[in-house]
């Protein structure tokens, strides 16, 4: 679903990049209500996850594959601003280290693969959680139909900006048919890996994904032969000590990081190496005509390769740890940046009611 150079004409590009600059900036204000000292690194690590699964393509049909686009995933551990942001540093980061994705092509992608499915998995995974059993199975659910929608309504989006300025000159309805069609499949994939990712955080601290806050059940008491709602203790001291509460973020963040390592150095040699959905789409429909040279085309990380290492084994591994370890830098850094923002608005001085 990366969007080289070429495929949008010029003043196209232009508006998306504004309607992505203006949600971006939405998101940063919207982050600091979402980020606080427990989340904020959870949110650099859900980035560099993002990279690292998005480098594993799988196969879904005969000569195509497909790969993780995240948003879902990242709305739902770490909220919806959030996830926005998230996704925009991954592709920031591929676009200028790795040429992959257009620069001028910059505003297409954001909008398409970070604004798009963000918003709509939320808004769906919101609408279900709320008919679901409150559950963590629920959770696990609505996180499965959330991804899986959020892949065909990005290329529903893509079909979208085509249709208005698409510099090859091929039936829309061509476009959309086949880009939809694929995408289904590549969306189960998507839908499979944010489940099975949402499901292992639940099962570990369900304190730390966003969506699942609010869907506590009430304990039960059996009194006089009925249930009863238990006194609720929400407001008491945690059952748990602040220090132990730390080590286990600490663990879940290095258990994640390694993770992530894993699979962008070692497992990604093993990925499918077919043409991606919009690539074959744009191979067999003859929408890549006027595709343009990356700008980071002489990177030397493009193609998400290490300049002058011959192996490929290694070459490729190495530019996966790469990217893994500066997209968790870049983005913590901003996640930071956006926490210490909320804490500086709600400063001593904010608080003051001494007069």
């Amino acid at each position: 679903m990366h969007v080289p150079d070429g495929f949008i004409d010029a003043p196209t590009s232009a508006v998306a990049g504004v309607v992505a600059a203006g949600a971006v900036a939405v998101s940063l204000r919207g982050a600091r209500r979402e980020l606080d000292e427990r989340t904020a690194p959870l949110a650099g690590l859900v980035a560099a996850f993002i990279f690292a699964v998005q480098m594993l393509n799988f196969p879904v049909a005969a000569g195509t594959s497909g790969h993780l686009l995240g948003g879902a995933l990242a709305a739902i551990l770490v909220g919806p601003y959030t996830g926005v942001l998230c996704v925009s540093v991954v592709l920031l980061m591929q676009g200028i280290l790795f040429a992959d994705g257009g620069l001028t092509a910059l505003g297409v992608n954001i909008t398409d693969m970070a604004i798009v499915t963000t918003v709509v998995a939320y808004a769906l995974f919101r609408g279900l959680v709320k008919v679901l059993p409150r559950t963590r199975r629920s959770v696990t659910v609505a996180s499965f139909v959330a991804a899986l929608v959020s892949v065909p309504a990005a290329a529903l989006a893509f079909t979208f900006l085509y249709w208005i300025g698409g510099t090859t000159d091929v039936a829309i309805g061509k476009v959309a048919t086949a880009m939809i069609g694929v995408h289904v499949l590549i969306g189960i994939g998507e839908a499979a890996i944010t489940a099975l990712t949402v499901g292992a955080v639940i099962a570990v601290r369900p304190d730390l994904v966003h969506g699942a806050r609010g869907l506590r059940q009430r304990l039960k008491l059996r009194v006089d032969g009925e249930l009863v709602d238990a006194p609720d203790t929400s407001d008491s001291e945690p059952t748990v000590p602040a220090p132990a509460a730390a080590r286990s973020r600490r663990g879940l963040w290095i258990t994640g990081l390694v993770t992530s390592l894993v699979l962008a150095g070692f497992v990604s040699f093993y990925a499918s190496a077919d043409p991606d959905g919009l690539e074959k789409v744009a191979a067999d429909q003859g929408i890549d005509r006027k595709t343009e040279e990356h700008a980071s085309a002489d990177s030397p990380l493009a193609d998400y390769g290490v300049e002058d290492i011959t192996d490929a084994r290694l070459s490729g591994g190495l530019a996966g740890v790469i990217g893994v370890g500066v997209t968790v830098v870049a983005g913590s850094a901003v996640f930071w940046a956006v926490r210490r923002r909320r804490t500086d608005d709600t400063s001593p001085a904010d608080t003051d009611v001494s007069a």
